[in-house]
């Protein structure tokens, strides 16, 4: 007799940390309260001098829900960490892999809409939307950030054509296969130009990008990693990416 269980899907959020002891915990406890069955958390710790990666090993052992931790030994930026976590995400069975960002600025309630709307539609990838209806960035944001935000989606879908609202959001539900298609572990961006390479190479396959709208929050606690280097490789990436002949 063939076996009618159903088999929970397992989604991991892969969250890189430098330095977020203390947006850490309360992370884990915000996605644990969402009670999405097959629901855990695959920290990648860059080393954080402030030990981070200590207070992701506690987790992992008396944390709310199924904490798992990746320690890297240096810090080479937020795409090779993404690529690093999703590839381990991958090789542990994920069906779904959301990447998300450990300063709570993405709110975690909307996980279980970008879940829903990954299993409902024919989107490959959904991305939390600062820029459709109903989205919104942080409302203390000064005006200059507003603008450069605006500008750089303007700019990097002129360029590359995503067609979608926030080309540039960091907060992603995959379906997997998206990950296996899209060939993840040969991403070569780094920095935000890591989240324009990843869409574009979704496009360009042929795949289904979606958007929900969010409300994206300013950190609460710790600093910006926005460095020149990341901007400077944010403006190029683009182009690099519309002229490289290679198929991606």
């Amino acid at each position: 007799m063939v076996s009618t269980e159903r088999v929970t899907p397992k989604t991991t959020v892969v969250v890189p940390t430098y330095n977020e002891r203390e947006n850490l915990p309360r992370l884990v406890e915000l996605l644990a309260g969402l009670q999405v069955e097959g629901l855990g958390v695959l920290v990648v710790d860059d080393n954080s001098p402030d030990g981070t990666g200590d207070v992701a090993d506690k987790l992992a052992i008396d944390g709310p829900l199924e904490v798992s931790v990746l320690h890297r030994t240096e810090k080479n930026g937020l795409g090779r960490a993404y690529v690093a976590g999703m590839t381990r995400a991958l090789d542990e069975g994920a069906d779904i892999v959301i990447q998300m960002d450990a300063d709570l600025s993405h709110p975690t309630e909307v996980i279980p809409a970008m879940i829903d709307k990954l299993n409902t539609t024919d989107a490959a990838v959904v991305l939390g939307s600062r820029y459709v209806p109903g989205g919104a960035v942080a409302a203390d944001w000064p005006w200059h950030r507003k603008a450069l935000s605006a500008w750089a989606n303007f700019y990097v879908n002129t360029i590359l054509r995503l067609g979608v609202k926030d080309a540039t959001a960091g907060f992603k539900a995959w379906h997997a296969r998206t990950l296996r298609t899209i060939d993840v572990a040969s991403v070569e961006s780094n920095g935000y130009a890591f989240q324009v390479e990843m869409n574009y190479r979704t496009v360009k396959h042929g795949l289904t990008l979606a958007e929900v709208p969010i409300t994206f929050e300013e950190r609460s606690e710790g600093e910006s990693k926005m460095s020149l280097s990341v901007q400077l490789e944010s403006a190029l990436v683009p182009w690099k990416l519309l002229l490289n002949k290679k198929k991606l």
